[in-house]
């Protein structure tokens, strides 16, 4: 069992929940801040955008109103330097050589559209350029500016002359500063956010694997001691959950283990204690047999009466032995649950007129009148006729014997809801302390009336009627008699029967 208990670490619960969960929170990061630096990458360049794209706007609705329609352009390059520097922006006014009045090339603070067209350098100011000047509507750009080792953003908007045409336009350029620090940062943010994380979930990962591992030991050393035959071991476990449920179920299991175990010594208790019953029934009759055998066989008796007596004496042991070996196997049968007596509509009166009639020789001995009652002369069961022929005639025979001269048995059948049968007698009675075991096999009291009984017969009743879906019940008092009463379900079916 000691080599049972060294788990090794990658497949204890404990290393697996942390694992898995530690797998989760870092996937779960990771894209999380994969998320999170997209939006932002894509917020900040958006924001930028519309923010140069206005002013862009207002740059180029200031050179129509103040220096294209009013014709002044001296101060014009000196109002872009300014912005320039104020803003810290790259700025460029381009004249539209397609037009019909293009922009004054005093205005023009960058080479020409023919240059930027010439370079391949400019290919993206060309690509905007042509954007405003045939489209007549802003454009942009972004992109990593090789120069500047950061990302950029190039606005270009149309400046329109008098007649609202497009004579040129303006490209501002502005380096998207600290984007690429702020989303290194973040990721020095999330990455200790992770191993912080990691920390506080080994902690509650400690915990709950604690809280479900426990139980699920103590619910493993219960079994180990339930299948070291220790059937009273209990979990101990009091929990509102599926461990809770699964500890219940075990305890169960305990209980049912513990009960079987109490029926199976009981069940070989009873084995020999029946083995010992058999031995001692047998052993009489076996005993008496050999003796008068041995004294035959050796010629010590000459009397042809006493030969006679004693061939009668050993005819009657042995039909005594062939009783009881019919009595035992009609109880084997009777207790097997495999063993299914065959049932067919019988009428219990009928029954019964059938027993007393074999028991009046009896009952006519000791003067005993038999008196029946029912509440109709027709009462059918479902039932096999022999078998519950054998029954009753079991009661009624204990009734005539165990009734003193000149009584009477009392019979009664009444059918409403259910059938009840009861044979009543007005005898010596039954001890309180002998009743609860009257059913038992072979089973007798001191009586001399038992002196020539098996002991199985009121054992073989109670199977017969528990065959039947029935019961037995008993009531007795000493000096005043017994009643047995017999109650089975009603047979749906009677009317078709009758």
């Amino acid at each position: 069992m000691e080599n049972e208990n060294k788990v090794k670490i990658y497949n204890r619960l404990f290393f697996k929940l942390y694992i898995n969960y530690a797998v989760m929170l870092l996937v779960t990061a990771l894209l999380i801040g994969l998320i999170f630096m997209k939006l932002y990458e894509d917020q900040t360049m958006n924001n930028t955008i519309h923010q140069l794209q206005v002013q862009a706007e207002n740059i180029a609705n200031a050179t129509t109103k103040k220096y294209i329609k009013t014709g002044k352009s001296d101060n014009y390059l000196e109002y872009i330097n300014t912005i320039t520097e104020v803003n810290g922006w790259d700025i460029w006014t381009v004249s539209n050589p397609n037009a019909s009045n293009p922009m004054s090339e005093a205005m023009n603070n960058s080479i020409t559209f023919e240059e930027f067209l010439a370079d391949d350098e400019y290919a993206e100011y060309v690509k905007i350029l042509k954007d405003v000047f045939e489209n007549e509507t802003w454009s942009y750009a972004k992109g990593d500016d090789e120069i500047y080792q950061m990302p950029t953003i190039t606005i270009g908007y149309p400046i329109y002359g008098i007649d609202r045409e497009v004579v040129g336009a303006v490209l501002i350029k502005q380096m998207v500063e600290g984007q690429n620090e702020i989303i290194s940062g973040s990721l020095k943010l999330i990455v200790i956010s992770i191993v912080v994380s990691l920390a506080i979930s080994f902690i509650i990962v400690i915990i709950f694997a604690t809280e479900l591992s426990m139980p699920i030991s103590r619910m493993r050393l219960t079994a180990l001691e339930l299948a070291a035959g220790n059937y009273h071991s209990k979990t101990g476990i009091n929990r509102d959950d599926e461990i809770g449920d699964l500890a219940k179920t075990v305890d169960i299991l305990s209980e049912k283990l513990l009960e079987n175990d109490i029926q199976r010594k009981n069940l070989d208790q009873m084995r020999l204690d029946f083995f010992a019953n058999v031995s001692h029934e047998l052993r009489t009759p076996i005993t008496v047999i050999r003796a008068y055998t041995e004294t035959l066989a050796d010629g010590v008796v000459k009397e042809e009466d006493k030969i006679t007596q004693y061939y009668e004496r050993m005819l009657s042991e042995c039909k005594s032995m062939e009783r009881l070996v019919g009595d035992l196997l009609i109880l084997s049968k009777m207790q097997n649950p495999d063993f299914a007596i065959e049932k067919e509509p019988v009428n219990l009166v009928q029954v019964m007129e059938d027993i007393i009639r074999s028991a009046s020789a009896i009952a006519e001995k000791k003067n005993i009148k038999i008196d029946v009652e029912k509440n109709q002369p027709v009462i059918m069961i479902l039932g096999d006729y022999d078998r519950l022929r054998q029954m009753f005639m079991v009661i009624l025979d204990n009734a005539i014997k165990f009734s003193d001269e000149n009584k009477t048995v009392h019979i009664n059948l009444l059918k409403s809801d259910k059938i009840l049968v009861s044979i009543k007698d007005e005898g010596i009675g039954i001890d309180k302390a002998d009743i609860a075991n009257i059913f038992e096999k072979f089973y007798k009291s001191n009586l001399r009336q038992n002196a020539s009984g098996t002991g199985l017969g009121l054992a073989i009743a109670k199977q017969i009627a528990l065959k039947h879906d029935g019961n037995i019940e008993v009531e007795s008092t000493l000096g005043q008699g017994t009643i047995f009463t017999f109650e089975f379900p009603l047979f749906e079916m009677e009317s078709n029967c009758n």
